[in-house]
């Protein structure tokens, strides 16, 4: 269980939230969006408790991406990036020109014009995922929350959405807040890390602070695997044993 947290996104940072399996990664995530209430403390943004906030001032101000999927697949890309402009068009769904211009924005940021004529249903799963991105990009928030985005791609487009969220943080001065596996990919391109460990309480820090301190080694290795800090991967105990053996020979 998550305890005595106490962290700040800054704009234009990258920050990967990294833990074990079941650590509660995604609950951190959903609480921070307000997909459920904190079990104690406060969730400020710009000053404002994120409680006090309505849907509406919320949405203008955080962009959610999580790892289950929003059924959309009878719209089309431009469609479904529209809807990303709820909090200010409001049920009827009309488009100003300010409206416009941002999904129009958001579209090219993410490089998905070529998508926008097509049926979600028709698309890849990292095409989608981009679509869903430029979506939440298009309500222009301040803090940018992904859970898990990788977690249907190839190892292609898992690199590519990295640089791309790299990307935004400096383009757009985005607060983005990543949870993620890809822990060899997140350490080489976060600029901090919200490291949630085994017993509960979380280590901040750069990528270089945490490695090199050991936190990811305590927070991930097991009897069988340990972080190897130099190589920043992981290694098999036992290869690693019979290499030491045969060298030794």
């Amino acid at each position: 269980m998550l305890k005595r947290i106490n962290a700040t996104a800054r704009a234009g940072e990258l920050i990967c939230v990294l833990g074990p399996n079941g650590i509660g990664k995604s609950t951190l995530l959903r609480t921070l969006v307000r997909l459920q209430p904190p079990l104690a403390g406060a969730i400020e943004l710009a000053g404002i408790d994120l409680m006090s906030m309505t849907q509406t001032e919320l949405g203008r101000r955080v962009g959610v991406v999580l790892t289950n999927r929003i059924v959309v697949d009878t719209l089309s890309a431009q469609r479904v990036v529209e809807l990303g402009r709820y909090a200010y068009s409001g049920w009827l769904g009309h488009l100003t020109g300010d409206d416009r211009r941002a999904v129009d924005a958001a579209i090219d940021a993410i490089g998905v014009r070529h998508l926008a004529d097509r049926d979600v249903s028709r698309l890849s799963d990292g095409e989608r995922q981009r679509v869903m991105i430029a979506r939440a990009l298009a309500q222009e928030p301040l803090v940018f929350v992904l859970d898990e985005p990788t977690a249907f791609l190839d190892v292609s487009g898992r690199v590519e959405l990295w640089a791309l969220l790299r990307r935004l943080t400096r383009e757009r001065e985005l607060a983005v807040i990543v949870s993620t596996h890809d822990l060899e990919l997140a350490l080489g391109t976060a600029h901090t890390v919200w490291l949630i460990m085994p017993d509960g309480e979380m280590v901040l820090g750069t990528p270089e602070e945490l490695v090199a301190g050991g936190a990811i080694s305590a927070a991930f290795s097991t009897p069988n695997i340990y972080f190897d800090r130099h190589a920043r991967g992981f290694r098999v105990a036992a290869d690693e044993s019979a290499t030491e053996r045969t060298t030794a020979s």
